[in-house]
């Protein structure tokens, strides 16, 4: 199996389909990527995915908003079609098997809560409504602990 693991941007609002009795929540994620050329030159390359998670877990929907920044993980697809003049286009596209919030938007919707997991049907992960915070409380390393487990 390849596994494509994409950190990016949604480019537009998550839509829910139902096809054949499934639910498909499909989204874009863009990946840019600043770089200098040959002359120095500050350039910028931004890569599109289309997305689609195959899940009748659709409670992330709302909060795939476009701009929010996301984690996606999942199997590539790379599809050809015929462009207007001709010649043969492609388009990378991937199986979502887990999505992740990465991001605030303005509006303070989503941030770190993660979902999906295996195609097995595995819990959402994290925390789903981002209601309440998942920052773990600070550990003191001052104070030396001899009833190490190790």
């Amino acid at each position: 199996m390849i596994k494509l693991q994409v950190i990016g941007n949604l480019g537009r609002d998550c839509v829910t389909n139902n096809v054949n009795g499934k639910s498909v929540m499909n989204f874009t994620v863009a990946h840019t990527e600043k770089f200098r050329d040959a002359q120095g030159n500050q350039q910028e390359k931004t890569i599109w995915v289309d997305c689609a998670y195959w899940s009748d877990r659709t409670a992330i929907a709302p909060y795939l908003k476009k701009g929010t920044q996301v984690y996606v993980e999942g199997a590539p697809e790379v599809r050809t079609y015929p462009k207007n003049d001709g010649t043969t286009g492609a388009s990378l596209s991937l199986r979502v098997q887990s999505v992740q919030l990465l991001g605030t938007r303005p509006d303070n919707q989503g941030g770190g809560q993660s979902y999906g997991g295996q195609q097995s049907g595995q819990s959402y992960g994290g925390n789903q409504y981002g209601n309440q915070s998942t920052q773990a409380a600070p550990i003191n390393m001052d104070s030396a602990n001899d009833d190490l487990p190790f």
